[in-house]
């Protein structure tokens, strides 16, 4: 095969080209057998990389799954894992695969051992949550103020306003407030109010003393956001005079809190509906009132907040 002849073009662009740079410095002289080595080895990576082992990943958003039913149910294995994806998604994955994507377990954490948030949802009905906040009153003088709330039905169990709290004043408030409701346990953080002997006089009580974890404050959610709640909707707007009137305000807003106030870990729902509301009496609509019902509105704190209620229309 004859070599083509270099034109006159490629003469003139090769000439141009030189002028960029040293051409001399671009070239390199190697042996046949080098050259015959370089692509023996560019052959060996590419199979290695064509030729991975293992079968290929399963798609991202099931891998997600696994790993979400891996979190959410700590008691199931990979097996039971791959049952629920089979009849209840219609995914066919094996348990070996689920196992490969499951997420690990830290060290000490046995199979069966369920995280705080899931022990607190099963025995919500039995768990009473208190805490202490800080309130300002008018002249610059700190009030302590206790609350005490149900985890099941979100209710506000008890409230009260002190200058000097102690551990004798906070199990006197326990006494008040739980007298002989049937509770289990009780969640409180670490602070020195809450010391030993009053957790020695609480057990007393019959109720088990659940301490959150150090500067853990989402370990008492519950009771930590109805703290917030309470700075948000109430004393954020009103400035306390004295502890006479702290103690009103918050006696107004715990019974708004309670009968009026919707909740949405409630479906949304009130933790003591009103007895005798009045039912919708248009149910063909959901935008339908009815002739025969009208809505009235109470004032709440002299018009912080109102609560509404249907009541039959006068004729």
């Amino acid at each position: 095969m004859k070599p083509r002849r270099v034109d006159a073009v490629t003469r003139v662009s090769l000439a141009l080209l030189s002028l960029l740079f040293d051409w001399r410095d671009a070239l390199v002289v190697v042996r046949p057998e080098a050259l015959i080595r370089w692509h023996r080895a560019g052959w060996r990576l590419f199979w290695r990389w064509k030729a991975r082992p293992g079968r290929p990943p399963i798609r991202r958003e099931v891998r997600q799954l696994i790993r979400r039913l891996a979190l959410d149910n700590p008691l199931w294995g990979e097996e039971r894992i791959a049952n629920e994806l089979l009849l209840r998604v219609g995914l066919r994955v094996s348990p070996r695969t689920v196992r490969k994507y499951m997420p690990k377990r830290p060290p000490g954490r046995p199979r069966g051992d369920h995280r705080w948030a899931t022990f607190l949802r099963n025995h919500a009905k039995a768990i009473v949550a208190c805490d202490y906040f800080v309130a300002v009153t008018a002249t610059f003088r700190l009030l302590y103020v206790f609350v005490l709330i149900e985890h099941g039905s979100r209710r506000l169990l008890h409230f009260n306003v002190t200058d000097h709290p102690s551990a004798e004043w906070t199990l006197q408030q326990l006494r008040e407030a739980l007298g002989y409701r049937e509770f289990r346990y009780l969640v409180h953080d670490r602070d020195s109010i809450f010391a030993r002997s009053l957790d020695e006089s609480i057990k007393n009580l019959g109720l088990t003393v659940l301490k959150s974890p150090p500067h853990s404050p989402k370990a008492n959610a519950i009771c930590e956001r109805v703290i917030g709640t309470i700075r948000r909707e109430c004393l954020d707007w009103l400035i306390p005079l004295s502890e006479s009137h702290l103690r009103s305000i918050l006696k107004v807003w715990v019974s708004h809190y309670n009968e009026a106030r919707p909740h949405m870990a409630l479906g949304p729902g009130v933790p003591d509906p009103p007895a005798g509301a009045v039912v919708r009496a248009d149910k063909k609509s959901r935008h339908l009132l009815g002739a025969s019902v009208v809505v009235r509105a109470r004032s709440v704190l002299g018009g912080l907040h109102h609560e509404y209620s249907l009541t039959p229309a006068l004729a």
